[in-house]
């Protein structure tokens, strides 16, 4: 039995069952009159597009998970995920579950009930965080920013410069904000903190940006890192992968929030046994273990600029439409996801659901404080150039069919125009 070679099992009955399946779920979709399509890309900023290597990497036969098999898969895949997270020493755990478990994990393993932690709210998934923290009996200590404006490093550090008696435990910043397209400075935070000499924790939301914006878990001395199976590194969601540093695990020894699911001793002392306190996704594992090589294969480096050049093209199409992005400043754009914004008597919401009814094409929605206010590209995962087109070709037709004053093919031409000037030099792409 080799995990890897499973698709040289005879599995004809499994693959028409799956066929008769598909064919059910999109006759389902026809009867109710929707027409999006399992052709066309998604353009929402994750789940992302699945690679096709990589979903039949999670198809796979059952295996026992407590056997040295299953070791060969999760070892791998948690070295790797400590080089994607530039990480010489990071302690990795990756549970059955989304973000948000690792927001959890991060928060439970570390703190105590009472503890004061400084969180910024610029956005849906801050706020998220931060209401976790209200619900485990943490005070927090919130710092309210404007959408669309990333995180002060100058207002953490005047807040922790006031803290002489160090109340504050954890310093939470979201590096990417999905909802909003902004991108904040993480080793501009870390900055702060040492020059006022704070030895609070400092828990990185790298959600939307690990495995597509460059993350520096050791040089940014980042305690506790966040992310997800489902964004990045381009697979289906259900697993939360986080990194702790020797400090953060030192904190372990005294936090006193409950935790069962999310213990990273129980999940340790599991991994030295080749398995988990409990049974794990195998299939996602595995998924996971062949992105990271996908990954690393075309170099974090070229990872990077592909996910920089295609975002660059979005926001150069944006401007050609005479729109503006809900991020406020080119210095926070992310390269993940353009939060767009439309005229203040237009329902931006209109745009993502015309693109789902009448050409089958996946974008995102405003959410929260500026729901109805923006529409959303992703542009982050498994995507070229040439997909990235497409996306803004449908973009440009639901605006036109709305009626909103958009010259059809202006940002298709602006976005080609950049991608003609700045192609990458020969790799192997991981969209491939």
């Amino acid at each position: 039995m080799y995990f890897s070679d499973h698709r040289n099992i005879n599995l004809s009955n499994l693959k028409m069952f799956h066929s008769k399946m598909t064919l059910l779920i999109l006759g389902q979709q026809c009867d109710k009159g929707s027409k999006m399509s399992f052709q066309n890309p998604v353009f929402i900023p994750g789940p992302t597009n699945i690679p096709e290597h990589l979903r039949k990497a999670c198809d796979m036969p059952t295996l026992d998970h407590r056997s040295p098999l299953f070791g060969q898969i999760l070892h791998p895949a948690r070295k790797s995920v400590r080089k994607i997270l530039k990480s010489g020493s990071a302690h990795v755990f990756i549970f059955p579950a989304s973000g948000t478990g690792g927001w959890e994990t991060a928060l439970t393993n570390t703190l105590s009930p009472g503890d004061t932690v400084l969180a910024a709210r610029n956005g849906m998934f801050s706020h998220r965080w931060i209401d976790m923290c209200g619900r485990h009996s943490l005070n927090v200590k919130v710092v309210e920013t404007p959408w669309g404006e990333g995180i002060s490093a100058q207002k953490y550090a005047e807040i922790l410069q006031q803290d002489k008696t160090h109340s504050i435990k954890a310093v939470l910043v979201t590096h990417n904000e999905t909802a909003t397209g902004v991108t904040s400075d993480i080793a501009a935070i870390r900055h702060a903190m040492d020059a006022v000499e704070h030895p609070a924790l400092l828990f990185v939301d790298g959600v939307s940006s690990i495995a597509s914006i460059d993350f520096r878990f050791d040089e940014w001395g980042v305690d506790v890192a966040v992310t997800g199976s489902q964004k990045g590194f381009m697979l289906p969601a259900g697993l939360a992968i986080v990194g702790f540093s020797d400090k953060a695990m030192d904190a372990t020894k005294t936090a006193t929030l409950p935790r069962t699911f999310f213990d990273v001793h129980d999940m340790a002392k599991g991994y030295a046994n080749n398995a988990y306190p409990y049974t794990p996704a195998v299939g996602l594992m595995n998924g996971l273990n062949q992105a990271c090589d996908m990954l690393l294969a075309e170099g974090l480096d070229n990872v990077f600029a592909r996910h920089h050049r295609i975002a660059q093209g979005v926001r150069n199409a944006v401007g050609a439409w005479g729109m503006d992005l809900c991020a406020r400043d080119p210095s926070v754009y992310s390269d993940t996801v353009s939060a767009i914004k439309t005229p203040s008597n237009f329902n931006a919401t209109d745009i993502v659901t015309l693109a789902a009814e009448k050409y089958g094409v996946a974008f995102g929605v405003g959410l929260g404080d500026v729901a109805g206010k923006v529409f959303r590209i992703g542009h982050l995962g498994s995507l070229t150039d040439v997909m990235a087109l497409s996306g803004i070709a449908t973009a440009e037709m639901c605006m036109k069919d709305l009626g909103l004053p958009i010259e059809l093919g202006s940002g298709v031409a602006a976005a080609q125009q950049y991608y003609r000037n700045h192609s990458m030099i020969e790799q192997k792409v991981a969209a491939e």
